[in-house]
């Protein structure tokens, strides 16, 4: 097996915990149970919808798991709302999924990059907030097929973007393998 088979390979299943948004810079994050993803944009009523179709930080996510590894170096619990992060994820390496295609619910997304902790985390969490937070930000990814992300909704990975296409609810494919190359997700 190759490295970027290897790397592709995720078969852990993860779950969505919890969804909130934050309609602007410094308003509080809005936790919610349902969010729209829009293709190409991000979430409905988040203030990185709409930066642009080739936008890198359409939604973030971070792993549960990690939480309690950023209360333990900071000796007092943290709250989902203070990471400013659009959702948090258990059961799967968030890590292995920013370079791949991987679906939440009915959503397909394209990780982009780690989601490195803001300058502000100091000011949120107290005194080595930022520093706590390093490696464990978690990811960014653009929306590549809209739907409803739901808490409870099952996170999958689905391999390479240049690899799986992207069929649309109305049966349309897109994506740098449309045509029938590679692999088609539904």
């Amino acid at each position: 097996m190759s490295l970027r088979d290897l790397i592709a390979h995720v078969p852990q299943r993860g779950r969505v915990t919890w969804i909130a948004v934050r309609p602007s810079r410094d308003e509080p994050m809005r936790p919610v149970d349902h969010v729209e993803a829009v293709l190409g944009r991000g979430l409905v009523g988040d203030r990185y919808r709409g930066r642009g179709p080739r936008g890198k930080r359409q939604v973030s996510l971070i792993q549960a798991e990690h939480l309690p590894v950023v209360a333990s170096l900071l000796g007092r619990p943290v709250d989902p709302l203070t990471l400013r992060r659009n959702l948090v994820v258990e059961g799967i390496n968030l890590h292995a999924l920013q370079r791949l295609r991987f679906q939440i619910g009915e959503v397909v997304l394209d990780g982009t990059g780690p989601c490195a902790p803001c300058s502000k985390m100091d000011a949120r969490l107290g005194d080595g907030g930022y520093a706590a937070l390093q490696g464990m930000g978690g990811i960014v990814a653009r929306v590549v097929r809209a739907g409803t992300l739901r808490v409870g909704d099952p996170v999958v990975a689905l391999g390479w973007p240049d690899e799986v296409a992207v069929v649309s609810a109305d049966g349309v494919e897109s994506g740098p393998v449309a045509g029938g190359s590679g692999k088609e997700f539904s």
